[in-house]
């Protein structure tokens, strides 16, 4: 399986970090985000690995070049001239995942110990057992200010911001059954029948992909609420990953 790590964002919640460096190499004990993630992908097996870059671009590229990848086959998806967002950024490497049937896709500021195996084995699962399946999202039961609604089944049929109120459903009938809300972990594993579904192009987030495709496709969760996850998108979350994660 090969995997994307998602590090072209802009990073304005890491300031003043971010006004110089990019997100992705803030360090934690000595490792940065970047390194650690690639090295949690290793850990599960995935040695092929792409990474798409945009700010500060050229401090990603000297820091995979110099660490010769951590030991990982690394490719960069040069986002320079515009961030493509979430989506747009899984769009444009497309042609990487040409052959492959799923792979994994994560954030980079996101830290976790949540066992990669498992979530695979979920992937398999549920997509064996529903036609038309497109992905499978890690999720956790902690407080978010945005959520991603499921169905009794387990299958995305909308979202919710809870500081605006504002709803996304993929229906409308969907808004009027029972649903469990979900904090999104910045974690994936997508199936190449996403290319073939989705209707965006250029710039657009995962999570609107999602509620398009899942209109007439299934996309299922993982719960791995019993596991570490840190947003490491703050400095004090900075603090508290350096107590978390050796």
């Amino acid at each position: 399986m090969r995997a994307m790590i998602l590090a072209a964002g802009l990073g304005t919640r890491l300031k003043p970090f971010t006004d110089h460096h990019p997100k992705a190499l803030a360090v934690v004990n000595d490792k940065s985000l970047l390194q650690r993630n690639i090295e949690y992908l290793q850990h599960a097996g995935i040695q092929e690995v792409i990474v798409n870059v945009h700010h500060f671009s050229d401090q990603i590229i000297q820091a995979i070049t110099n660490a010769s990848g951590w030991g990982a086959n690394v490719t960069i998806s040069d986002e320079t001239n515009e961030v493509l967002e979430t989506g747009g950024g899984v769009l444009k490497a497309a042609t990487y995942f040409a052959n492959e049937k799923n792979w994994l896709v994560m954030n980079a500021d996101i830290l976790t110990n949540m066992n990669l195996a498992s979530l695979i084995q979920a992937d398999q699962i549920n997509s064996a057992a529903t036609n038309h399946y497109i992905a499978t999202l890690a999720v956790t039961s902690r407080t978010s200010s945005r959520n991603l609604l499921f169905n009794d089944a387990g299958h995305l049929v909308g979202w919710k911001n809870n500081t605006t109120g504002e709803e996304k459903w993929v229906n409308q009938s969907a808004s009027t059954q029972p649903y469990t809300a979900k904090a999104f972990s910045g974690i994936q594993i997508i199936h190449q029948a996403f290319y073939k579904a989705l209707a965006f192009t250029g710039k657009f987030s995962l999570i609107d992909a999602y509620l398009q495709i899942a209109a007439t496709h299934t996309i299922g969760c993982y719960d791995h609420s019993d596991s570490i996850l840190l947003d490491v998108g703050k400095p004090e979350s900075l603090e508290k990953a350096a107590t978390l994660f050796a």
